[in-house]
């Protein structure tokens, strides 16, 4: 059942989960890193959450701690890794 609701920023928007986030926010949002933008919301929300805004910090974990977060699916994995490959880098071993 999706309900009415309104964002503080006074958008209405409609919902059928429990989340919280206001799509037209998101959508008006600017995304920090490029490498952000080539994946979904919810797992670049799980990103930010953990203060993984860069690939260098990216880098610094393993695939299977990605892969714990909330969020963050097994279809992110691979652009996760093409962003890295793109400057030498990769997921920690």
């Amino acid at each position: 059942m999706t309900t009415l609701r309104t964002c503080k920023n006074g958008h209405d928007y409609y919902k059928s989960s429990d989340c919280p986030t206001c799509p037209i926010c998101e959508a008006e949002r600017e995304i920090e890193s490029d490498f952000l933008s080539k994946i979904g919301a919810p797992a670049r929300r799980a990103l930010e959450r953990n203060d993984i805004t860069s690939l260098q910090r990216l880098s610094e974990y393993a695939e299977s701690d990605i892969l714990k977060l909330h969020g963050v699916g097994p279809s992110t994995i691979p652009k996760l890794r093409m962003a890295l490959e793109k400057f030498g880098l990769s997921f920690k071993k």
